[in-house]
Protein backbone atom coordinates (compact mmCIF):
# COMPACT_ATOMS: atom_id res chain seq x y z
CA UNK A 1 0.00 0.00 0.00
CA UNK A 2 1.21 3.31 -1.07
CA UNK A 3 1.70 6.41 1.41
CA UNK A 4 -1.55 8.63 -0.22
CA UNK A 5 -3.59 5.49 0.16
CA UNK A 6 -2.08 4.49 3.69
CA UNK A 7 -3.21 8.18 4.82
CA UNK A 8 -6.50 7.68 3.18
CA UNK A 9 -7.26 4.31 5.60
CA UNK A 10 -5.90 6.07 8.59
CA UNK A 11 -7.32 9.23 8.60
CA UNK A 12 -10.09 8.63 6.46
CA UNK A 13 -9.56 11.50 3.68
CA UNK A 14 -7.11 12.22 0.93
CA UNK A 15 -3.79 13.88 1.84
CA UNK A 16 -3.45 17.37 0.27
CA UNK A 17 -0.26 15.96 -1.32
CA UNK A 18 2.60 13.80 -1.24
CA UNK A 19 6.49 14.28 -1.12
CA UNK A 20 10.07 12.12 -1.03
CA UNK A 21 13.14 13.46 -0.02
CA UNK A 22 16.43 11.06 -0.29
CA UNK A 23 19.09 9.65 1.92
CA UNK A 24 22.32 10.48 1.20
CA UNK A 25 25.99 8.89 0.09
CA UNK A 26 28.86 11.10 1.27
CA UNK A 27 31.70 10.74 -1.36
CA UNK A 28 34.47 12.70 0.23
CA UNK A 29 34.52 14.75 3.55
CA UNK A 30 33.59 13.34 6.70
CA UNK A 31 33.21 15.47 10.17
CA UNK A 32 34.36 18.49 8.62
CA UNK A 33 30.45 19.76 8.01
CA UNK A 34 30.68 21.47 11.67
CA UNK A 35 33.85 22.68 11.44
CA UNK A 36 32.46 24.61 8.30
CA UNK A 37 34.43 22.83 6.14
CA UNK A 38 33.86 21.16 2.53
CA UNK A 39 31.49 18.06 1.95
CA UNK A 40 30.69 16.19 -1.28
CA UNK A 41 27.83 14.14 -0.95
CA UNK A 42 25.08 12.94 -3.52
CA UNK A 43 21.08 11.68 -3.12
CA UNK A 44 20.64 8.01 -3.05
CA UNK A 45 17.60 6.91 -5.08
CA UNK A 46 15.96 5.60 -1.64
CA UNK A 47 13.50 7.93 0.11
CA UNK A 48 11.51 9.27 2.62
CA UNK A 49 7.74 9.65 1.64
CA UNK A 50 5.33 11.45 3.23
CA UNK A 51 1.61 11.99 2.75
CA UNK A 52 0.29 15.00 4.09
CA UNK A 53 -2.67 17.33 4.84
CA UNK A 54 -2.49 20.24 6.82
CA UNK A 55 -4.50 21.19 10.66
CA UNK A 56 -5.84 24.22 12.31
CA UNK A 57 -6.59 22.91 15.43
CA UNK A 58 -3.05 22.92 17.14
CA UNK A 59 -2.48 18.91 16.99
CA UNK A 60 0.03 17.04 14.93
CA UNK A 61 -0.73 13.71 14.23
CA UNK A 62 1.98 11.37 12.82
CA UNK A 63 2.22 7.71 11.85
CA UNK A 64 4.96 5.59 10.37
CA UNK A 65 4.38 2.24 7.76
CA UNK A 66 7.65 1.35 8.51
CA UNK A 67 6.96 0.25 12.00
CA UNK A 68 3.61 0.31 12.80
CA UNK A 69 1.53 1.14 16.15
CA UNK A 70 -0.60 3.70 16.77
CA UNK A 71 -0.71 7.32 15.82
CA UNK A 72 0.90 9.87 17.45
CA UNK A 73 -0.61 12.52 18.83
CA UNK A 74 1.19 15.83 19.54
CA UNK A 75 -0.04 19.45 20.16
CA UNK A 76 1.90 21.66 18.77
CA UNK A 77 2.29 23.91 21.08
CA UNK A 78 3.45 21.64 23.54
CA UNK A 79 6.42 20.14 21.78
CA UNK A 80 9.02 20.10 24.44
CA UNK A 81 12.63 19.24 23.21
CA UNK A 82 14.66 16.13 23.95
CA UNK A 83 11.15 14.36 25.29
CA UNK A 84 11.13 11.81 22.90
CA UNK A 85 14.15 9.66 21.40
CA UNK A 86 11.72 8.06 19.06
CA UNK A 87 10.99 8.27 15.12
CA UNK A 88 8.06 10.59 15.53
CA UNK A 89 11.01 13.29 17.22
CA UNK A 90 12.77 13.97 13.75
CA UNK A 91 8.66 15.36 11.90
CA UNK A 92 7.99 16.66 15.85
CA UNK A 93 11.38 18.37 15.72
CA UNK A 94 10.62 19.89 12.01
CA UNK A 95 7.19 21.78 13.19
CA UNK A 96 8.79 22.65 16.49
CA UNK A 97 11.56 24.98 14.75
CA UNK A 98 9.24 26.05 11.92
CA UNK A 99 6.93 27.46 14.73
CA UNK A 100 10.11 29.03 16.73
CA UNK A 101 10.91 30.67 13.65
CA UNK A 102 7.74 32.13 13.64
CA UNK A 103 6.16 30.66 10.61
CA UNK A 104 2.53 29.99 11.15
CA UNK A 105 1.97 25.81 11.30
CA UNK A 106 -1.17 25.50 12.71
CA UNK A 107 -0.58 21.59 13.31
CA UNK A 108 -1.06 18.52 10.31
CA UNK A 109 -1.74 15.03 9.57
CA UNK A 110 1.66 12.73 8.63
CA UNK A 111 1.68 9.29 7.06
CA UNK A 112 5.42 8.11 6.44
CA UNK A 113 7.20 5.52 4.72
CA UNK A 114 11.08 4.87 3.92
CA UNK A 115 13.36 3.16 1.66
CA UNK A 116 16.50 4.41 3.47
CA UNK A 117 18.32 2.09 5.50
CA UNK A 118 17.86 2.94 9.03
CA UNK A 119 21.50 2.81 11.22
CA UNK A 120 23.38 2.35 7.64
CA UNK A 121 25.02 6.23 7.62
CA UNK A 122 22.90 7.05 4.88
CA UNK A 123 21.09 9.78 6.67
CA UNK A 124 17.84 8.05 6.76
CA UNK A 125 17.04 10.61 9.76
CA UNK A 126 17.93 13.25 7.68
CA UNK A 127 15.43 12.26 4.52
CA UNK A 128 12.94 12.07 7.65
CA UNK A 129 13.00 16.27 8.50
CA UNK A 130 13.46 17.32 4.85
CA UNK A 131 10.45 15.51 3.60
CA UNK A 132 8.48 17.06 6.68
CA UNK A 133 10.05 20.80 6.05
CA UNK A 134 8.94 20.52 2.20
CA UNK A 135 5.99 19.28 2.83
CA UNK A 136 4.99 22.16 5.49
CA UNK A 137 7.19 24.59 3.26
CA UNK A 138 4.57 24.11 0.70
CA UNK A 139 1.05 23.42 2.33
CA UNK A 140 2.01 26.40 4.24
CA UNK A 141 3.12 28.74 2.11
CA UNK A 142 6.02 29.61 3.80
CA UNK A 143 7.94 30.29 0.62
CA UNK A 144 11.64 29.37 2.49
CA UNK A 145 14.62 28.47 0.17
CA UNK A 146 15.88 24.98 0.10
CA UNK A 147 19.06 26.01 1.95
CA UNK A 148 17.24 27.19 4.62
CA UNK A 149 14.79 24.29 4.86
CA UNK A 150 18.08 22.35 5.17
CA UNK A 151 19.36 24.76 7.99
CA UNK A 152 16.13 24.45 9.85
CA UNK A 153 15.66 20.64 9.23
CA UNK A 154 19.63 20.58 11.19
CA UNK A 155 18.29 22.59 13.80
CA UNK A 156 15.66 19.88 14.40
CA UNK A 157 17.70 17.17 14.85
CA UNK A 158 20.45 19.63 17.27
CA UNK A 159 18.13 20.93 19.34
CA UNK A 160 14.98 18.74 19.03
CA UNK A 161 16.47 15.52 18.97
CA UNK A 162 19.81 16.08 20.68
CA UNK A 163 22.10 15.00 18.16
CA UNK A 164 25.05 17.96 17.31
CA UNK A 165 25.41 16.87 13.55
CA UNK A 166 26.60 19.49 11.04
CA UNK A 167 24.26 20.67 8.07
CA UNK A 168 25.41 18.51 4.99
CA UNK A 169 22.95 15.29 5.26
CA UNK A 170 20.01 17.70 5.39
CA UNK A 171 21.52 20.20 2.44
CA UNK A 172 21.76 16.82 0.21
CA UNK A 173 18.40 15.48 1.11
CA UNK A 174 17.27 19.06 0.06
CA UNK A 175 19.23 20.31 -2.63
CA UNK A 176 20.57 17.21 -4.74
CA UNK A 177 20.26 17.05 -8.11
CA UNK A 178 20.40 13.74 -10.60
CA UNK A 179 23.58 12.76 -12.07
CA UNK A 180 25.58 15.17 -9.99
CA UNK A 181 27.62 15.48 -6.59
CA UNK A 182 26.92 18.70 -4.19
CA UNK A 183 30.10 20.17 -3.74
CA UNK A 184 28.84 22.35 -0.34
CA UNK A 185 30.72 24.88 1.40
CA UNK A 186 29.38 24.46 5.14
CA UNK A 187 30.02 27.79 6.22
CA UNK A 188 28.39 29.68 3.88
CA UNK A 189 25.94 27.01 2.24
CA UNK A 190 27.27 28.09 -1.29
CA UNK A 191 27.22 24.70 -3.08
CA UNK A 192 28.42 23.26 -6.89
CA UNK A 193 26.79 20.77 -8.86
CA UNK A 194 29.58 18.54 -9.94
CA UNK A 195 29.04 16.53 -12.79
CA UNK A 196 29.30 12.43 -11.37
CA UNK A 197 28.00 10.22 -14.25
CA UNK A 198 29.36 7.24 -13.21
CA UNK A 199 28.22 5.03 -15.95
CA UNK A 200 29.01 7.26 -18.54
CA UNK A 201 32.72 6.44 -17.78
CA UNK A 202 32.17 2.39 -17.56
CA UNK A 203 32.30 2.99 -13.42
CA UNK A 204 30.26 1.98 -10.73
CA UNK A 205 29.77 3.05 -7.17
CA UNK A 206 28.77 -0.21 -4.63
CA UNK A 207 27.66 0.79 -1.18
CA UNK A 208 28.01 -1.65 0.98
CA UNK A 209 25.50 -1.68 4.08
CA UNK A 210 27.32 -3.80 6.89
CA UNK A 211 24.62 -4.11 8.74
CA UNK A 212 26.23 -2.65 11.97
CA UNK A 213 23.78 -0.49 13.49
CA UNK A 214 25.35 2.90 15.33
CA UNK A 215 23.47 5.22 16.95
CA UNK A 216 24.92 8.61 16.88
CA UNK A 217 23.18 9.70 20.18
CA UNK A 218 25.30 7.89 22.39
CA UNK A 219 28.12 10.58 23.02
CA UNK A 220 30.79 9.25 20.10
CA UNK A 221 29.80 11.61 18.15
CA UNK A 222 29.52 14.56 20.34
CA UNK A 223 33.22 13.84 22.04
CA UNK A 224 34.77 13.93 18.48
CA UNK A 225 32.80 17.43 17.48
CA UNK A 226 33.90 18.82 21.35
CA UNK A 227 37.47 17.33 20.41
CA UNK A 228 37.89 19.44 17.22
CA UNK A 229 36.22 22.73 19.35
CA UNK A 230 39.29 22.36 21.79
CA UNK A 231 41.50 22.10 18.92
CA UNK A 232 40.30 24.89 17.13
CA UNK A 233 40.28 26.96 20.93
CA UNK A 234 43.54 25.84 20.89
CA UNK A 235 44.92 26.83 18.13
CA UNK A 236 42.91 30.12 18.23
CA UNK A 237 40.77 29.90 15.18
CA UNK A 238 37.16 29.90 15.21
CA UNK A 239 36.86 26.36 13.14
CA UNK A 240 39.21 23.78 12.15
CA UNK A 241 38.10 24.96 8.33
CA UNK A 242 40.57 28.32 9.52
CA UNK A 243 43.45 26.21 9.29
CA UNK A 244 45.19 25.97 6.05
CA UNK A 245 46.69 22.45 4.86
CA UNK A 246 50.29 23.64 4.68
CA UNK A 247 50.02 25.15 7.93
CA UNK A 248 48.75 21.88 9.56
CA UNK A 249 52.17 20.31 10.37
CA UNK A 250 52.64 23.34 12.62
CA UNK A 251 49.80 23.27 14.29
CA UNK A 252 49.58 19.90 15.22
CA UNK A 253 52.96 20.76 16.96
CA UNK A 254 51.27 23.05 19.39
CA UNK A 255 48.54 20.81 20.31
CA UNK A 256 49.54 19.06 23.49
CA UNK A 257 46.33 16.38 23.63
CA UNK A 258 47.44 13.79 21.35
CA UNK A 259 43.45 12.56 21.14
CA UNK A 260 42.71 16.45 19.95
CA UNK A 261 45.64 16.70 17.53
CA UNK A 262 44.42 13.30 15.79
CA UNK A 263 40.92 15.03 14.92
CA UNK A 264 42.49 18.04 13.93
CA UNK A 265 44.59 16.53 11.87
CA UNK A 266 41.32 14.64 9.80
CA UNK A 267 39.85 17.13 9.55
CA UNK A 268 41.93 19.55 7.85
CA UNK A 269 43.24 16.91 5.61
CA UNK A 270 39.50 15.66 4.97
CA UNK A 271 38.85 19.45 3.69
CA UNK A 272 42.23 18.96 1.80
CA UNK A 273 41.03 15.63 0.34
CA UNK A 274 37.50 17.47 -1.13
CA UNK A 275 39.62 20.00 -2.92
CA UNK A 276 41.29 17.18 -4.62
CA UNK A 277 38.48 15.17 -5.34
CA UNK A 278 36.53 18.38 -6.97
CA UNK A 279 39.87 18.81 -9.25
CA UNK A 280 39.98 15.76 -10.32
CA UNK A 281 36.23 15.52 -11.57
CA UNK A 282 36.52 18.71 -13.40
CA UNK A 283 39.31 17.55 -15.39
CA UNK A 284 37.32 14.25 -16.12
CA UNK A 285 39.45 11.74 -13.82
CA UNK A 286 36.58 9.94 -12.41
CA UNK A 287 39.04 6.83 -11.71
CA UNK A 288 41.79 8.63 -10.11
CA UNK A 289 39.88 9.72 -7.07
CA UNK A 290 39.65 6.03 -6.10
CA UNK A 291 43.02 6.58 -4.27
CA UNK A 292 41.80 9.34 -2.35
CA UNK A 293 38.80 7.44 -0.92
CA UNK A 294 40.90 4.77 0.43
CA UNK A 295 43.27 7.72 1.92
CA UNK A 296 40.24 8.90 3.72
CA UNK A 297 39.45 5.69 5.02
CA UNK A 298 42.30 5.65 6.42
CA UNK A 299 42.23 8.76 8.51
CA UNK A 300 39.18 7.68 9.39
CA UNK A 301 40.15 4.61 10.94
CA UNK A 302 43.34 6.12 12.82
CA UNK A 303 42.96 9.57 13.44
CA UNK A 304 38.91 9.65 14.07
CA UNK A 305 38.90 6.32 15.35
CA UNK A 306 35.52 5.99 13.87
CA UNK A 307 35.51 2.56 12.33
CA UNK A 308 35.08 -0.71 12.45
CA UNK A 309 36.04 -4.44 11.80
CA UNK A 310 33.46 -4.85 9.05
CA UNK A 311 33.59 -1.75 7.58
CA UNK A 312 37.94 -2.03 7.60
CA UNK A 313 37.18 -5.66 5.97
CA UNK A 314 34.59 -3.85 3.10
CA UNK A 315 37.36 -1.76 2.07
CA UNK A 316 40.59 -4.06 2.48
CA UNK A 317 38.80 -6.66 0.76
CA UNK A 318 37.13 -4.55 -1.59
CA UNK A 319 40.69 -3.02 -3.10
CA UNK A 320 42.37 -6.67 -3.00
CA UNK A 321 39.65 -7.46 -5.43
CA UNK A 322 40.75 -4.77 -7.85
CA UNK A 323 38.64 -1.98 -6.67
CA UNK A 324 39.61 1.37 -7.88
CA UNK A 325 39.28 3.19 -4.04
CA UNK A 326 37.05 2.24 -1.01
CA UNK A 327 36.13 4.20 2.42
CA UNK A 328 33.79 3.81 5.25
CA UNK A 329 30.70 6.84 5.03
CA UNK A 330 28.86 8.75 7.41
CA UNK A 331 28.71 8.75 11.07
CA UNK A 332 30.71 5.24 11.87
CA UNK A 333 30.58 2.82 14.38
CA UNK A 334 29.05 0.60 11.60
CA UNK A 335 26.83 1.68 8.87
CA UNK A 336 27.78 1.70 5.14
CA UNK A 337 31.43 1.41 3.11
CA UNK A 338 31.48 3.38 -0.73
CA UNK A 339 33.75 1.05 -3.18
CA UNK A 340 34.79 3.22 -6.63
CA UNK A 341 34.89 0.40 -9.18
CA UNK A 342 34.66 -0.77 -13.28
CA UNK A 343 31.48 -1.87 -13.76
CA UNK A 344 32.76 -5.00 -14.88
CA UNK A 345 34.32 -6.06 -11.90
CA UNK A 346 31.57 -5.18 -9.61
CA UNK A 347 29.97 -8.34 -9.03
CA UNK A 348 33.48 -10.26 -8.32
CA UNK A 349 33.95 -7.55 -5.82
CA UNK A 350 30.54 -7.78 -4.65
CA UNK A 351 31.53 -12.41 -4.20
CA UNK A 352 34.47 -11.11 -2.70
CA UNK A 353 33.37 -9.20 0.12
CA UNK A 354 30.11 -11.67 0.72
CA UNK A 355 32.56 -14.44 1.43
CA UNK A 356 34.74 -12.25 3.03
CA UNK A 357 32.12 -11.71 5.20
CA UNK A 358 31.17 -15.35 6.00
CA UNK A 359 34.61 -16.22 6.65
CA UNK A 360 34.72 -13.59 9.47
CA UNK A 361 31.30 -14.69 10.82
CA UNK A 362 29.94 -11.90 9.92
CA UNK A 363 26.19 -10.66 9.21
CA UNK A 364 25.73 -10.73 5.38
CA UNK A 365 26.27 -7.21 4.32
CA UNK A 366 23.50 -5.58 1.88
CA UNK A 367 25.59 -4.20 -1.40
CA UNK A 368 23.89 -2.04 -4.38
CA UNK A 369 25.15 0.57 -6.61
CA UNK A 370 24.17 4.45 -5.48
CA UNK A 371 23.48 6.33 -8.43
CA UNK A 372 23.45 9.95 -8.02
CA UNK A 373 19.87 11.07 -7.67
CA UNK A 374 17.00 13.94 -7.23
CA UNK A 375 16.79 15.76 -3.89
CA UNK A 376 13.88 16.44 -2.27
CA UNK A 377 10.47 17.03 -4.29
CA UNK A 378 6.59 17.21 -4.50
CA UNK A 379 5.53 14.13 -6.03
CA UNK A 380 1.65 15.05 -6.23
Amino acid sequence: MGVREGFAQLYGTAPEGVWAAPGRVNLIGEYTDFNEGFVMPFALPHTALAAVSRRTDGVLRLHSADIGGPIVELRVDELEPRTDTGWAAYPAGVVHVLREAGHPVTGADLHLSSTVPTGAGLSSSAALEVVTALALNDLYGLGLTRPRLARLAQRAENDFVGVPCGVMDQTASACATEGHALHLDCRDLSLRQIPFDLAAHGLVLLVVDTRVKHALGDGAYAERRAGCEEGARQLGIRHLRDLAYEDLPAALGRLTDERVRRYVRHVVSDDHRVGRVVALLDAGEVRAIGPVLTEGHRSLRDDLRISCPELDLVVGTANASGALGARMTGGGFGGSAIVLAEAADADTITKAIEEAFAAAGFTTPRVFPAAPSAGARRLS
